[in-house]
């Protein structure tokens, strides 16, 4: 195999689902993960995807007991992996509306990067869509950290655009306990979201970027309930 070759991109597995094709491929020492023809992340960096959860804690007072966190969207397993590394974590619950996605992760290649995460006694697997979650669940979470398409300025699935509205967000303030924060991975900045944060009653809006190589930096966008 040529040094062209060998960063081709290899599908690994291809699913048809309830919310269209998902597909994992493998390029070289990396995967990926394509949602309807569409480019949704790989295991390439992970430094956003790692933010997402540190700075959700740091956001958190430190004498808060056992905080839990809701992941939305398992992905490529970065964020929970990031997440159960941390001790001062409680339960970690991650909701993930994909079922191949899962089964990447528990009977597949996508588990030599979760395996010890996904074993760890704090962690949940919920098998549902986030949105729904988040609009039906009594739960509560000291912490939301969402990552479940390209930010709210780019979605691939059209459902999605429900999170970043006035009624998502109302979903998400009520899901959290006084005090909690509001993650929210995005591909781009967005001054709109920023603003639409602060009208749902959200406080300490800010938004923590890193860069990427070429483009746009990625961003977390952050937001604390009040007490």
């Amino acid at each position: 195999m040529t040094a062209t070759d060998a960063r081709l991109p290899v599908v690994l597995d291809r699913r048809e689902g309830p919310f269209g094709e998902v597909v994992l491929r493998e390029r070289g020492d990396h995967f990926e993960i394509i949602a309807n023809g569409c480019f949704l992340m790989d295991t390439s960096d992970g430094r956003s995807e790692r933010l997402l959860v540190d700075a959700a804690l740091a956001a958190l007072p430190a004498a808060r007991p056992d905080p839990s966190v809701l992941i939305g969207g398992l992905g490529v397993g970065f964020s929970l992996v990031r997440a159960a590394t941390e001790p001062r974590w409680g339960r970690i619950e991650v909701v993930e509306r994909e079922q191949a996605v899962v089964d990447w992760h528990l009977a597949g290649p996508l588990g030599r990067i979760s395996g010890p995460a996904l074993a760890d006694p704090r962690t949940g697997i919920l098998r549902a869509d986030l949105v729904t979650h988040l609009r039906t669940t009594t739960e509560r979470y000291d912490a939301l950290c969402l990552d479940i398409d390209n930010g709210p300025d780019w979605t691939v699935t059209q459902d999605n655009e429900t999170l970043y509205s006035p009624a998502g967000l109302a979903a998400c303030r009520a899901r959290l306990t006084p005090g909690g924060v509001l993650a929210v991975w995005s591909a781009r900045p967005s001054a709109d979201f920023e603003a639409a944060l602060r009208n749902a009653g959200f406080h300490a809006v800010r938004t923590e970027e890193v860069a990427v190589a070429r483009g746009v930096p990625d961003v977390v966008h952050l937001a604390l309930r009040d007490h």
